[in-house]
C-alpha cells in the first residue's frame, strides 16, 4: 500500500468491526502473521502501514528495525480486479518479501495505483504505515472475496489496524479516500479477470 508499507512490529489496537474508511485516524498495515510453516517467520514481522502485525511474541523493537526493508519495491506484476463497475490493475504483493514491504517508502500515490495482498490463509489482519509517508485506505477481504471492513491509514503511523475477525485472507490497499470516491463499501465482492479471489489463488 504505501505501498503501503511494509510488515514490522508495531503497537497494535482492536479496531471494532463498525469503524471503516471515514471513521479516519487509523494507522496503516503491518507486517503479517502466518500460521502453520510460516508461523515461525511471520511472527518477526509485522506489516507495515502496508503491511500487517500481529504477533503473540514479539522480537525487541531494536531487532525488528534492523530487519525492515529500507527502500521502496520496484512496482509488481499486476492482475486486473473488478469492484462492481470499478476495476483497478492491481499489483500484487505475494511472497513474503513483498508482503512485508508493501507500499513502503512509496510517494505520488495516484487514484489507480492498488496493491491486493495474499495473506495465504484466513487471519486476524494487521496493518501499520512505519515508512509509509502517504496515507492511504486499505479493505480487508475475507477469503470468498467479500470486503468486511474499510480502513484509513494513516502516513507514518506506527499503532497497528487489527481486523475485527479472524477470517481476513486479502488486503487490498489504494490511494487514501478511493473506496469512498468509487462509492465501493462493505459488503462488495471483487473478482478478478481469472474468476473469484479464491479460484484465481487457490493453491499458491
Amino acid at each position: 500500500m504505501r505501498q503501503t508499507c511494509n510488515p514490522t512490529f508495531s503497537t497494535c489496537k482492536r479496531v471494532p468491526r463498525s469503524l471503516v474508511e471515514n471513521a479516519g485516524n487509523f494507522g496503516q498495515s503491518a507486517a503479517m502473521k502466518y500460521s502453520n510453516g510460516f508461523a515461525l517467520l511471520l511472527t518477526t514481522l509485522l506489516f507495515a502501514g502496508c503491511s500487517k502485525s500481529s504477533s503473540p511474541a514479539m522480537p525487541p523493537a531494536a531487532s525488528v528495525d534492523n530487519n525492515l526493508p529500507t527502500q521502496a519495491q520496484t512496482k509488481l506484476p499486476t492482475i486486473r480486479i473488478y469492484l462492481g463497475a470499478e476495476v483497478l490493475d492491481t499489483e500484487m504483493a505475494l511472497t513474503f518479501q513483498q508482503i512485508r514491504t508493501g507500499m513502503m517508502f512509496r510517494t505520488n500515490i495516484q487514484d489507480a495505483d492498488s496493491m491486493l495482498f495474499d495473506l495465504r490463509m484466513p487471519q486476524r489482519a494487521a496493518f501499520w504505515m512505519k515508512n509509509c509517508p502517504e496515507s492511504i485506505s486499505a479493505a480487508y477481504i475475507s477469503p470468498d472475496g467479500v470486503i468486511q471492513e474499510i480502513h484509513h491509514l494513516e502516513k507514518n503511523d506506527t499503532n497497528s489496524v487489527v481486523a475485527a475477525t479472524d477470517n481476513i485472507r486479502f488486503v487490498l490497499e489504494t490511494s487514501d479516500g478511493w473506496f469512498t470516491r468509487h462509492n465501493v463499501s462493505t459488503g462488495a465482492v471483487i473478482r478478478t479477470e481469472k474468476g473469484s479471489l479464491s479460484e484465481t489463488f487457490l493453491g499458491r
